[in-house]
């Protein structure tokens, strides 16, 4: 499962429900993800983010190293956020779902992909 930057303003509120379903994907041993972009998005004092802190150790970040690919999704998509479409071009790659608060910006993008196309899930 991806996750966008609303599942780390859930948990860094420290919001019961996000608290849940992290604590309930692990124990199924489902692995989350996310993005430095999306990490870039959220993270602002450290020293005032411990719940923040404490997510990045239980899910995997990846790098913004897909640009081109990022870009001609925005071209088809007629969008602009590309920290969007980074998520996007990453739940492609590794075949995951979309956990979002941006359904409506998330489907855009997916409905502009030319190939396989990941399920969105709205957040809250």
């Amino acid at each position: 499962m991806i996750l966008d930057a609303g599942f780390f303003v859930s948990i860094d509120r420290g919001e019961r429900r996000a608290r849940e379903f992290l604590t309930a994907a692990q124990s199924k041993g489902r692995q989350l993800h996310s993005t430095h972009p999306v990490l870039a998005q959220v993270w602002r004092n450290g020293s005032q983010q411990a719940r923040l802190a404490r997510l990045l150790e239980a899910i995997e970040l990846h790098p913004m190293d897909d640009g081109r690919t990022v870009g001609s999704l925005l071209a088809r998509a007629g969008t602009s956020d590309v920290v969007d479409a980074h998520l996007v071009v990453t739940a492609v790659r590794l075949s995951e779902p979309i956990m979002t608060t941006d359904t409506a910006d998330i489907e855009r993008l997916v409905g502009a992909l030319p190939g396989p196309r990941p399920v969105v899930h709205a957040w809250r």
